[in-house]
């Protein structure tokens, strides 16, 4: 999947690689998922190839339906009653996003699936929410496309139990009666999900429209036993949501953030990221103010080839209250990071690199500081005098399609860390797990003569560099890791959080770990 094509990869803690969507399941619903929870096409013809290599259908024709069908179903039933969080019970409820637009050759075989599935399930085990846009011509909500949509996704045996309409501004009543009308359902049955300030008020729109009756009517939620231990928790959750989202809105001040990148035209290249730094903004009682800076713009000979925009980009990088600089792959762009990690390490801008962003501060200080010239990492300049960054050793240099260091692994502390901003943020632990993605390193044999350049977190064998920082400096870090994996609406991520803490100005209060941060304008909930 290319990032600029298709937006982020979204690695699970098992070293899936998977669609953005699953980042957004587990940050919304605070749950862990693995590779099983993403179902391609490629996965299940691979599977249903197999089964029939190993005799699995004794010599019978194997076939779409039902072979295929029946595969999938299968596969839906045995990952619905995985835990997925800490209780280690099964769940009770298992969504399935059917991904595409009804009528797509692709998803063929897998609204067939569900049609059966349906069968299969029985009566109060299944509801169909059927999402889709009404768009608004001349000034009015047209429903047509809603209608026609689903008439296929009927005539294809799969009905709505809801409706979930997309659109810019509620919708009429008007609208609903004709929506409900024309797809056969109740005008209760029609759900407007209209933008709002932001995606974290959505369950609140949504619980506003009595989503939970009626599911419950239709599901009979109301017949599951829950401990009183999980309910407990729930409301709390949802007292704390609310909190938050209340929060957000009576916010002011903001903070600045630079992102210095080189998949900057699709921003859901870095969608994970964002969300972050929106998680740790609210913690931190701040709007977030996110400038978009494409990594090129900032390099010398975009000076005279495009002046206004290398002035703009060097505008936006030194009026920032801190720069971030992301993964990626490839040369496009790098002279930049690297500028910009020099600014913020020499004008003590708190800076925050994310894999490639770690590395990117490790060559520009053995270049600046260390006086290494021509330090680079050997996935740009291969030749390189001094490679400070190079391939993992283990690494296929001819195999590359997953073969990165994938999932979640251990960085274990490092004796006189104690210092460390970013360990104290984690609660000074021995060791955390984050989640890894990459294929190139800080190379081992440069961090003795990096003086200076504190590598206060390896792996449990002490032999990758995982966490780069700064004594002398307001906030700067680089982590090998994708911590943005990891954070939570409620729970935003260690490194995000410090930097964006920093940026606004509040790292202080962070570390204390007070239960609420204060600020001018607002409150941040816990």
């Amino acid at each position: 999947m290319a990032p600029t094509e298709h937006g982020e990869v979204f690695v699970l803690n098992d070293g899936g690689e998977v669609d953005l969507d699953l980042g957004n399941y587990e940050r919304y619903l605070d749950i862990t998922l693995t590779r099983e929870n993403n179902i391609t096409t490629g996965k299940i013809y691979q599977h249903v190839i197999e089964r029939e290599r190993r005799g699995d259908y004794l010599g019978k024709t194997v076939q779409i339906v039902p072979h295929l069908t029946d595969a999938i179903q299968d596969w839906i039933e045995r990952v619905a009653r995985v835990p997925v969080d800490e209780t280690n019970e099964e769940p009770d409820v298992c969504i399935i996003e059917l991904g595409g637009t009804v009528g797509d050759i692709e998803s063929a075989p897998f609204v067939e699936a569900l049609r059966q599935l349906k069968r299969r399930a029985g009566k109060h085990n299944f509801l169909q929410i059927h999402v889709s846009l009404v768009p608004v011509i001349n000034g009015e909500q047209k429903t047509k496309p809603t209608q026609a949509a689903i008439k296929d996704a009927r005539s294809a045996g799969l009905a709505p139990d809801l409706i979930a309409c997309r659109c810019q501004e509620p919708l009429t009543k008007n609208t609903i009666k004709k929506i409900a009308l024309f797809c056969d359902v109740s005008n209760e049955q029609v759900i407007a999900v209209h933008d709002v300030n932001s995606t974290y008020h959505v369950p609140l729109l949504l619980d506003n429209q009595q989503i939970i009756q009626l599911l419950t009517e239709t599901l009979q939620l109301d017949k599951l036993t829950i401990s009183p231990t999980l309910f407990k928790k729930g409301q709390q959750i949802w007292k704390d949501w609310k909190a938050l989202t209340l929060a957000q809105d009576r916010l002011f001040d903001e903070v600045t953030i630079a992102l210095v990148g080189k998949y900057t035209q699709l921003h859901d290249s870095y969608l994970s990221v964002v969300k972050s730094l929106e998680h740790s903004s609210m913690r931190c009682g701040r709007k977030l103010n996110l400038i978009w800076v494409e990594a090129e713009a900032l390099e010398t000979q975009m000076s005279t080839q495009e002046p206004a925009k290398y002035h703009k980009a060097w505008h936006d990088v030194c009026t920032a209250d801190g720069i971030l600089v992301p993964g990626g792959f490839g040369a496009r762009g790098i002279e930049g990071m690297i500028a910009a990690a020099k600014w913020a390490r020499t004008n003590n801008t708190p800076y925050l690199g994310i894999c490639l962003g770690m590395q990117i501060a490790v060559i520009e200080y053995a270049r600046n500081v260390c006086g290494f010239e021509g330090a680079h990492s050997v996935e740009i300049s291969p030749e390189a005098d001094h490679p400070v960054v190079i391939f993992m050793p283990e690494g296929s240099k001819t195999h590359l399609g997953g073969t990165m260091r994938l999932g979640i692994r251990q960085t274990i502390w490092q004796p006189d860390s104690e210092w460390s901003k970013l360990r104290k943020l984690y609660g000074d632990s021995d060791g955390i797990l984050e989640r890894h993605r990459h294929r190139y390193e800080v190379n081992p044999e440069y961090i003795e003569r990096l003086s200076g350049l504190n590598f206060v977190g390896k792996d449990d064998k002490g032999e990758r560099m995982e966490v780069v920082e700064l004594k002398e400096h307001p906030y700067y870090v680089g982590v090998q890791f994708h911590p943005e994996y990891m954070s939570r609406v409620l729970h935003p991520s260690k490194p995000y959080l410090g930097f964006v803490a920093a940026s606004a100005g509040v790292l202080d209060e962070i570390l204390r770990g007070p239960d609420v941060v204060q600020v001018n304008n607002g409150v941040a909930p816990p």
